[in-house]
């Protein structure tokens, strides 16, 4: 069998929703294509697809026949800043034009008797092959669109057009094609309001890099930087690459990435992330992640592709828009058979714009994700904006995400004739290839006494108990008290009602000692959790694999629930617990040793960025280690549905009365074509509050 490949197409041309239905449909008859995903945001196409079976000429003639085109190379690499700095002037132009364009026809060729005087002075045939000649570009996408089996939101206007001229009135069908262009690019800006917030994040990325080859310094195209090349960074300057600093030290401005505002110290070490910024200093980096690779780039991809996880009211919309022109065909059907009117029956046609309907939810959705992720939260797609806003249940970690993640030694108690030092040694030894985050305190405790590790042999970890191994022929057991088989000592019970995590500490079956270590709680936390219940979440419950003595101790100064001595499939069996009954279950874990709880759960919060599990598992992840985000992105999310629900009751009602008025003969076929463009400019004005950074 074949191996697939999966390709990315650049597509130009499309405006809604409806428009990536269009290509979605044409690509997918190309023969050995397996797999199609269209996105309005990036617009682009990811095609799976057998190489040695489908030919990209095949490709490029089925999105032609569609109606669009595959973009040049050169249309590609345009910045995406040069796309964006004109942007509002373009919005407010859209305004004036379609406005303005309103009150000259009503006032000018209705009130005035302009048009009927040019209907005198112009020939018919004259004034129909203008029509022709102004609306050609139109007619011949309606025609392609209908020999391919496909009613387009043009469809109904150009045949309003046709009906105003076999009645006679040619000036009618002018004005209708003057406003169907006029439609089509407010459809077009409307569209790249979508695609703005995508575009403003591709924007920050840099275009080259300062490469140190044979002690020279040569500044080249970022996609040409190589793994391990050497690339300098001065101030001011952004860094164009993942990667470990070899030289140097600076202040690094990470809000591209994460949102943070102060910027974070970096020396020999230390990793940066590309797209971020040196304000202080230079630096010398080895690069590790370049372009797509790095953290920034997989940002950009999973915002880009964030509309290929759509929202339930954004399917049912896009269903809506599919059965909504033949509805408004039948509606118009009806108006002549009972009025006889054509013109009555043309401004049916004309005033329908399903482009509308298709376009309410996406933007809101689109622009919500795109100034997430610059503010530091990566949302993976509008489904989880609704689900998140409808939330009740929100089930927290601890360790790492409550607290700071970083437990220090506090005690170490030793219950036989050995020292503390040994005591010590046995344990951090025993951890020494663990990766909790105890077993890091322990190696920390260690390296700051000047303890120093043994060898270990017959290393085992014991996921939510601990580890066992052998060092210098002794069996070593470290964790919960039921892999010591150690009962529970009086100093244990004092240590865990401080609120301290206690390690038992064995030595060939037999307890030698004690562990305490006790991690600190994030400053935020408090606010956040009060906001958070503020928004409507009923319920907050801790979920720690610590004991009952350390959580209780958390959750009670919380004013919050909790349920301790988990193991990670305990978590995901409370997930389910609480989704049996019918709640919404927000789950916020580390990303990592929580990914199976995240994965479960509505709503998957990953707290710590950087890994491949915690973006992978969660269905959000917080680019920064701050709680403050959680109840932000709630609010987002909340906003969004009242934008999405304010954009679709608007275009429902518009659209509504635009039929009636048009149905019962109130609305003139120009008028009618006038205002079908208006509720675009509505939808943009209204989704783009949704690209400011409130808190």
């Amino acid at each position: 069998m074949d191996q697939l490949q999966t390709v990315e197409i650049p597509i130009t041309g499309m405006d809604c929703t409806e428009c990536t239905q269009h290509v979605q449909k044409a690509i997918s008859g190309v023969s050995g294509v397996q797999k199609v995903d269209v996105f309005l945001s990036s617009e682009k196409a990811i095609v799976q697809l057998n190489p040695s079976v489908t030919k990209m000429d095949e490709i490029r003639t089925a999105v032609k026949n569609a109606g669009y085109s595959i973009a040049s190379k050169d249309e590609e690499a345009k910045t995406p800043n040069a796309a964006l700095t004109d942007f509002s002037r373009r919005m407010f132009t859209a305004f004036g034009l379609a406005f303005g364009a309103v009150i000259i026809v009503v006032v000018l060729g209705e009130w005035l008797g302009l048009l009927e005087g040019l209907t005198r002075l112009v020939p018919f045939p004259v004034g129909v092959t203008l029509v022709l000649l102004g609306g050609a570009p139109i007619f011949l996408n309606v025609i392609r669109a209908a020999f391919n089996r496909q009613i387009i939101a043009h469809t109904l206007m150009s045949i309003g057009a046709v009906a105003a001229l076999l009645v006679g009135e040619w000036t009618t069908a002018m004005v209708v094609i003057f406003f169907m262009h006029i439609g089509g690019y407010t459809e077009r800006l409307t569209a790249e309001g979508a695609r703005r917030a995508v575009k403003d994040l591709t924007a920050l990325a840099p275009q080259t890099a300062r490469v140190e080859k044979d002690n020279e310094e040569k500044e080249i195209p970022v996609s040409e930087v190589q793994l391990n090349d050497i690339v300098i960074i001065r101030p001011g300057e952004k860094i164009p690459v993942d990667g470990e600093v070899i030289a140097g030290h600076a202040a690094v401005d990470q809000s591209s990435v994460t949102g943070e505002s102060m910027p974070v110290e970096a020396g020999i070490g230390s990793q940066v992330r590309g797209a971020t910024i040196v304000k202080q200093g230079t630096l010398k980096v080895r690069t590790q992640a370049v372009g797509a690779q790095s953290m920034f780039g997989r940002v950009i991809k999973m915002v880009e592709e964030a509309e290929a996880h759509r929202a339930d009211v954004q399917q049912f919309a896009d269903k809506f828009s599919a059965y909504y022109l033949p509805v408004v065909a039948g509606i118009a059907a009806l108006t002549f058979l009972f009025t006889h009117d054509p013109l009555a029956t043309a401004a049916v046609l004309l005033v329908a714009c399903s482009c509308t309907i298709a376009l309410a939810t996406p933007i809101a959705m689109l622009a919500t994700i795109g100034s997430n992720a610059k503010r530091g939260v990566l949302i993976k797609g509008g489904k989880y904006l609704e689900i998140l806003a409808r939330a009740d249940i929100l089930l927290i970690d601890k360790t790492g995400t409550l607290t700071l993640g970083k437990p220090v030694v506090t005690d170490i108690i030793v219950l036989n004739a050995m020292d503390e030092r040994t005591l010590l040694s046995y344990a951090a030894s025993a951890d020494r290839y663990s990766e909790h985050l105890f077993a890091d305190a322990l190696r920390r405790a260690a390296n700051e006494r000047d303890v120093k590790l043994s060898e270990v042999t017959n290393f085992e970890s014991i996921t939510g108990m601990g580890v066992r191994a052998t060092i210098d022929g002794i069996r070593v057991a470290v964790g919960r008290p039921i892999l010591t088989d150690a009962s529970m000592p009086p100093q244990a019970k004092e240590l865990e009602a401080q609120g301290k995590t206690v390690l038992f500490v064995s030595l060939n079956n037999t307890l030698a000692g004690l562990i305490a270590a006790s991690d600190t709680l994030r400053s935020e936390v408090p606010e956040a959790l009060q906001d958070v219940k503020r928004l409507g979440i009923k319920k907050i419950e801790l979920l720690t694999g610590d004991n009952e003595h350390t959580a209780s101790s958390l959750a009670n100064s919380l004013n919050i629930s909790y349920r301790a001595n988990l193991l990670p499939e305990d978590k995901i069996r409370i997930v389910k617990e609480y989704q049996s009954l019918g709640h919404i279950v927000v789950m916020a874990g580390d990303g990592i040793n929580d990914a199976p709880a995240l994965a479960q759960a509505d709503i998957g919060i990953a707290m710590k960025a950087g890994s491949d599990i915690a973006i992978e598992a969660a269905h959000i992840t917080l680019l920064r280690e701050d709680w403050m985000l959680i109840p932000q992105v709630i609010t987002a999310a909340k906003r969004t549905m009242r934008v999405v629900k304010g954009n679709l009751g608007f275009t429902a009602a518009y659209n509504i009365i635009g039929l009636l008025l048009a149905a019962f003969g109130f609305l003139p076929p120009m008028l009618a074509a006038a205002l079908q463009s208006i509720p675009d400019l509505g939808i943009l004005g209204n989704s783009a509050r949704l690209l400011k950074n409130e808190k």
